[in-house]
């Protein structure tokens, strides 16, 4: 019997975690059943967008308290994304982890409640994905690395192994963070960059290498 589960933003991140649910369905055997989005302002063409995937707007995120159903939390911005789990961790509903078929977690991985894998991601072995991680499309995570909860990594960004990326922090897209590298809590590391020394707690940097 399939699941219900709601998805917390509108935008463009959470309607694409809409079509990851289905490629996860397909390939499963429908485990899940999507009752709509909540999210507390939703743009006028984030509504017509969901309006032509077949998908409701159920209100605000509030509203997940009268609902019986997991979440997941479908925003890009870490920092943001942080924020939302503050607001619904009271309510106590359970958050959904997902993993795109088209991905492949290897073994002796360990992955949080409300983690997802989009398609063409690749995690390696004795990862550590904290709650609500997201790795975008084609992002690679190598062995031994630690992501704190809420960290984004960007498409085609690659973590090697043994890193440490903080709560919230940011990779972009196709940004590499070297062997043995650490990003600190709510740091950005700029598209295109390269991380060839740690950077600190909040910091933003960019180029090759990363500064």
């Amino acid at each position: 019997m399939a699941e219900p589960l709601v998805i917390v933003g509108c935008g463009g991140h959470g309607r694409e975690i809409l079509g990851m649910v289905a490629a996860v369905n397909a390939s499963t055997g429908d485990p899940w059943k999507v009752l709509g989005f909540l999210d507390d302002a939703p743009a006028g063409p984030n509504l017509s967008a969901l309006d032509r995937l077949g998908a409701a707007w159920l209100g605000p995120v509030e509203m997940l308290a009268e609902l019986d159903a997991y979440l997941v939390i479908g925003i890009g911005d870490p920092r943001i994304r942080a924020a939302v789990a503050a607001r619904l961790d009271p309510v106590g509903r359970p958050a959904a982890t997902l993993v795109h078929p088209a991905a492949t977690v290897g073994p002796d991985n360990r992955l949080a409640d409300g983690v997802v894998v989009f398609a063409g991601a690749r995690v390696t072995t004795n990862v550590t994905l904290g709650r609500h991680v997201h790795l975008s499309q084609n992002a690679t995570v190598g062995h031994d690395a630690v992501l704190a909860d809420f960290v984004q990594v960007n498409p085609l960004a690659a973590v090697s192994g043994n890193c440490v990326l903080g709560r919230a922090a940011l990779i972009g897209t196709t940004a590499s963070v070297l062997q043995g590298r650490s990003v600190g809590d709510g740091a950005t590391v700029g598209a295109g960059a390269c991380v060839v020394r740690d950077v600190a707690a909040g910091r933003v940097v960019k180029g090759v290498p990363a500064r």
